[in-house]
């Protein structure tokens, strides 16, 4: 598995997931590609695509997944 994060920016290969932990008010953009975001304890989950943002609601485990080659920016 190769992640490479630069300036600020997370570049995920398609099929490769991301953790999260205790990300509670971060904010998840999508730059490239198409992600789907889960939360733990959590009944819905994002599918975030190119230009669109998400805040993170909940501590635990969130999941990023690329579902094709992507980036995102996290803050």
């Amino acid at each position: 598995m190769n992640i490479e994060i630069a300036t600020g920016v997370v570049r995920l290969a398609g099929g490769q997931s991301l953790k999260v932990r205790d990300g509670a008010g971060s904010t998840i953009c999508a730059r490239e590609g198409t992600l789907w975001i889960t939360e733990e304890d959590s009944r819905k989950d994002v599918v975030l695509e190119a230009g669109n943002c998400f805040r993170l609601e909940r501590r635990g485990l969130a999941i990023v997944h690329a579902f094709a080659d992507a980036s995102l920016a996290l803050s």
